[in-house]
């Protein structure tokens, strides 16, 4: 299992905001702008990068829950920066506070969990998944 990971560990991702990355590219009567998705992703790789470093052997963590509000629209060109800062540990789930910012203000934030898995167990419980 994973190294005990300290209250405040802390990781980040940044992207400079592509026409893919907007509503328009999934639905083109929608405005070009950053979509939600995108932004969640950006922080669900800010808390991957907070908690890799702690994981041994095979191990790495995968995102079990996610509660993230998007408060403000990023145009093409913008850079996003998400920050993830590990609050709590209860046992199993990791639960961290994610925030995402581009080049003017704070455009979302929240929390999202993740547990520690095995890469090769949890391919084998795929398999097994897949096979029924």
């Amino acid at each position: 299992m994973a190294k005990q990971i300290p209250i405040g560990t802390r990781g980040e991702a940044r992207e400079t905001a592509e026409f893919k990355h907007t509503m328009a590219a999934h639905h083109p009567e929608l405005p070009p702008v950053y979509a939600t998705p995108d932004m969640i992703r950006l922080m669900e790789t800010a808390a991957f990068q907070a908690l890799q470093a702690y994981c041994e052997g095979d191990e790495i963590t995968v995102g079990t829950s996610i509660n993230i509000q998007h408060r403000a629209a990023s145009g093409i060109g913008a850079h996003i920066q998400a920050e993830a800062t590990l609050e709590s540990f209860d046992g199993r789930f990791y639960t961290l506070r994610v925030t995402a910012r581009d080049d003017v203000q704070e455009i979302g934030q929240g929390t999202v969990g993740r547990a520690v898995v095995s890469i090769g167990k949890f391919v084998e419980r795929m398999k097994k998944v897949g096979s029924t």
